[in-house]
């Protein structure tokens, strides 16, 4: 898993019929400290999530396929959380 925050949405009016109903975001993994890591991602998302919104992400395999609850899905990356607060060594 990985935190990331919602940085915009993806409309998409052809994509594989696996993804029919899914909301499409565009989301960028965050460090600890919330700066940016890494390039921006497209995830299935899988909670309600919205744009600004922190979040906690996975990368890859299953875990990612499973949001959707469909077999063999193609999906790289799926929101599976909404984060409400981090603490690190007793910082908020």
């Amino acid at each position: 898993m990985q935190i990331a925050r919602v940085v915009g949405t993806v409309v998409s009016t052809q994509k594989h019929r696996k993804f029919e109903g899914a909301k499409l975001l565009l989301v960028q993994p965050l460090n600890l400290d919330e700066t940016p890591r890494g390039a921006a991602l497209l995830a299935i998302d899988g909670v309600g999530a919205g744009v600004h919104e922190k979040v906690l992400i996975v990368l890859e395999g299953r875990a990612a396929g499973e949001v959707l609850n469909k077999k063999a899905v193609p999906v790289d990356a799926a929101i599976i959380g909404i984060i409400d607060q981090v603490d690190c060594d007793g910082r908020l």
